[in-house]
C-alpha cells in the first residue's frame, strides 16, 4: 500500500487576512485532507471553517501536536500515513516547523520514508527579516529568550557581540504580554548604536516594521503589549 504524504500547512498571522496570504494550493490541500495534527482543536476548526471550502468538520479527524506532546507518541499520530492517508500539520500561526512543534513529526516522517510537502505561506520570522534591512545572508533565529532579567541581559549581550563578530542578524520573540518588558531590557542592555527592528502585527492592517538604533527607540517608545511581535537586532 502506498504511503500518504505529510503536508505542512501554514496558518494566518492576523485575523481576517486569509484572502491575502493563503494560497490556492493551501486551500486545495486543506479541502482534500481528512487527518490533521494541530496545536489547538478549536482554533484549527475555526481556521478551516473561515476558508469556506465546504469541508464537513465532522468528517475530519484531528489530533493534538503541541509543545507538550511526548516524542514517543509521534509514531502513533502518524499511523494514518502508513495506511495511505495524507496528513496535514496545521500551525497555530504561520508555518509549521518554524518555532513550532511540527518539526518533531517531520523528523519522524523522514525516518520512515514519508514524503514531506511544505506549503508556502506567511512566516513572521522571514517577513520580519525581509522588511528589516538586515542581512539575509547570515542570520539566526533564537526563539524565546530567558525570562529572568539577569539571564536575559546576558543573552542579549551575547547576541549583540555575536552579531558584530559574525555580521549576523539575530531574530527572537517574546510572549506578547511580556513584549514591553523585553523592549525595556533591549533599550537598557544594548549599545546605543546597535540597530533594532520591531515587526508587530505582521500582515495585519496596523502592521509596523521599523528599524532604528537603540538610542532612537529610547526617544520614541512604542506600546507592544499583547501584540504579536518579532524582534531583530544587528550590531555594526
Amino acid at each position: 500500500m502506498p504511503q500518504g504524504k505529510l503536508f505542512l500547512i501554514p496558518n494566518i498571522l492576523a485575523e481576517n487576512t486569509a484572502d491575502q496570504v493563503i494560497t490556492p494550493q493551501v486551500r486545495e490541500v486543506i479541502a482534500h485532507t481528512k487527518v490533521f495534527l494541530v496545536e489547538n482543536l478549536r482554533t484549527a476548526r475555526r481556521y478551516i471553517s473561515s476558508l469556506k471550502l465546504g469541508v464537513n468538520l465532522e468528517e475530519v479527524h484531528m489530533e493534538i501536536l503541541d509543545k507538550n506532546t511526548p516524542p514517543e507518541s509521534i509514531n502513533r499520530l502518524l499511523q494514518p500515513l502508513f495506511k495511505g492517508a495524507d496528513v496535514g500539520i496545521l500551525s497555530e500561526a504561520g508555518c509549521p516547523g518554524i518555532a513550532d512543534p511540527g518539526a518533531l513529526a517531520v523528523a519522524h516522517a523522514h525516518t520512515r520514508g514519508i514524503q514531506v510537502v511544505p506549503l508556502s505561506g506567511p512566516s513572521s520570522m522571514f517577513l520580519a527579516l525581509m522588511g528589516s534591512g538586515f542581512s539575509g545572508q547570515s542570520f539566526a533565529f533564537h526563539g524565546y529568550l530567558p525570562i529572568d532579567k539577569k539571564e536575559r541581559a546576558a543573552a542579549l549581550k551575547k547576541l549583540e557581540a555575536e552579531s558584530l563578530r559574525e555580521k549576523r542578524a539575530q531574530i527572537f520573540m517574546e510572549t506578547p504580554f511580556r513584549n514591553n518588558q523585553l523592549l525595556e531590557d533591549l533599550i537598557r542592555t544594548l549599545s546605543p548604536q546597535t540597530k533594532l527592528c520591531i515587526a508587530k502585527n505582521i500582515t495585519a492592517r496596523d502592521e509596523l516594521i521599523q528599524t532604528k538604533p537603540i538610542q532612537d527607540w529610547k526617544k520614541s517608545p512604542i506600546d507592544l503589549h499583547k501584540i504579536p511581535t518579532v524582534f531583530i537586532l544587528q550590531s555594526f
